[in-house]
Formats: structure tokens, sequence, C-alpha cells
């Protein structure tokens, strides 16, 4: 399981001729109160072959402003908690050696994002990426990384979404996955699913999703081979089934739905 991300840095090292060390394991300010209590793991020092990549990037959502360098905008939705509960998880759920914490990922930060070939990046309606961050991520992903798009809804998210992604891929279009796809079959079947509800529209109105984002989608962008480099999870919240996954006001089913997606796309990703 650990080939992928040797080979991804080895990549970049030749291609290069420079070595990057690892950025160090560090915390940052989340726009969810709830997450403020969330654990640090005693062994959170202890590295892994397997980190939950977080991504960082410039941009906001319903007003979260500020410096996203700092955190305490819209790319730490779900974090820390999401994301620590998920290593937990990934470490009950596999054999991979997982790290118990997670890795926020600054594009800027010279060739870091090499060292870390899972990323999530949630809220991705608002993501406001430069030319110069584009291009890393595009490489990044050209190279063998992979990036999971969760916890965004509707149509005004989508257009957001799509147009930094065009920065990224300009030419690549999106493709809706089929039900058989390896992503869903990897580990877990789920060939069948549902829509993963967010948890604040669920309490707040009744409903599992935000906006006009009634009917979930399963998307991908793909290389030159048919691999998954991009995983969108559009009109669904993989964090929330993950960061809410003990709390009874939250639905089951979708706990166990999200839990398993993330599995599959993780091992997906560090199969492929």
């Amino acid at each position: 399981m650990r080939r992928r991300g040797a080979w991804l840095a080895a990549g970049l090292l030749l291609a290069s001729g420079v070595l990057w060390a690892q950025r160090e394991f560090r915390v940052y300010l989340g726009i969810e109160r709830d997450d403020a209590d969330a654990p640090l793991p005693s062994d959170y020092q202890v590295p892994g072959e397997f980190v939950v990549g977080r991504l960082m990037y410039p941009g906001g959502f319903r007003g979260f402003g500020g410096d996203w360098t700092r955190g305490g905008t819209s790319w730490t939705v779900d974090y820390p908690r999401g994301d620590r509960v998920f290593a937990k998880l990934m470490r009950r759920l596999t054999t991979t050696n997982v790290r118990s914490v997670e890795q926020p990922v600054n594009l800027d930060d010279g060739d870091d994002v090499y060292n870390w070939p899972f990323l999530i990046v949630g809220l991705p309606g608002s993501w406001d990426l430069s030319d110069e961050q584009a291009a890393r991520l595009r490489d990044y992903l050209l190279r063998g990384g992979f990036l999971l798009c969760d916890s965004f809804f509707g149509s005004r998210e989508w257009e957001g979404f799509e147009e930094t992604l065009r920065r990224v891929f300009p030419d690549r279009p999106v493709v809706e996955l089929p039900d058989d796809h390896p992503v869903f079959t990897v580990l877990y079947d789920l060939q069948q699913r549902k829509q993963i509800s967010n948890m604040r529209s669920l309490m707040g109105r009744g409903l599992p999703y935000r906006a006009d984002g009634v009917d979930p989608h399963w998307r991908a962008v793909l290389d030159d081979d048919g691999r998954v480099m991009i995983a969108i999870a559009f009109n669904n919240d993989l964090g929330d089934s993950w960061q809410w996954a003990d709390v009874p006001e939250y639905p089951q089913e979708d706990s166990n739905l999200g839990i398993r997606l993330g599995v599959n796309y993780a091992l997906y990703a560090l199969t492929h």
C-alpha cells in the first residue's frame, strides 16, 4: 500500500533533482465550533504509510473570509475531527498503516504536495486557486496523486467548483462514474448508493442537502489511462458521515455508507 506514495515522491525527485522535506504536522483553526475540541491522539507524532491530506485553498463560502493560510476559512470544513475519525476508521477496517492525524497541504509550499498522495478538499464550490496553484495541482495529479472533492451541493456551488477546475484541467471532461467502477467495488460493493446527508441542513430544515442539491452524483476526472485522478462526490457530504458517526441525530445508514465510500476511495488511490 505504500508503493504509490513512494513512487510519487521518487518521481518528483528524479524530475527535479532537489530533495524537499515534508512539512511538519500543524493544526489550524476550523470553521465549525464542534471541531474546536477535537482531541489530539496520543500517537499523533508516529508516522504512517497512509496520511489523510487536507487541501488548503484560497477562497471563501457563505462569509467564511479571512486569511486562508491561517485556517478558519472554508477549506477547514469537517476539519480536523472528520479527518481524524476517518483515519481511525481506516485503521479499524483495513490493514493499512495509517497516521492518526491529518496533514493540511498548501500548494504554495514548494513541492510538499508531492509527499501526500491522497487529498480531500471540502467545500470546493468556493475554492479559488491561482494559476500557479492550479498548475501544481495538475502536475501532482498527473504524477499519480488523488483528490477527493466532497461536501458541496447545488448548481451555484457546482459552478464555483467548475470555474477553478477549468484552471486545473482546461480540456479534461467531468464524467459520471458507472455503478460497477472499481471505486465502488475495490473493497466494499457499493454499486447501490444514496445521498449522504449534510448534518446542518438535516437539523436546520429537515433535508439532507443544501440549496437545489437534490440528486447525488459520483463523478470524476480521469487520466489518459482511465485512472480516477479527481473523485467528485457531488451533492453529498462524506465528511459529515465521519464527523458525526457517533451522534444519534445523524442517520446511521448515511454514516455507514460514507465510511465505506471513504475507505474505497482511499484504497483505490493506493492501488491505482
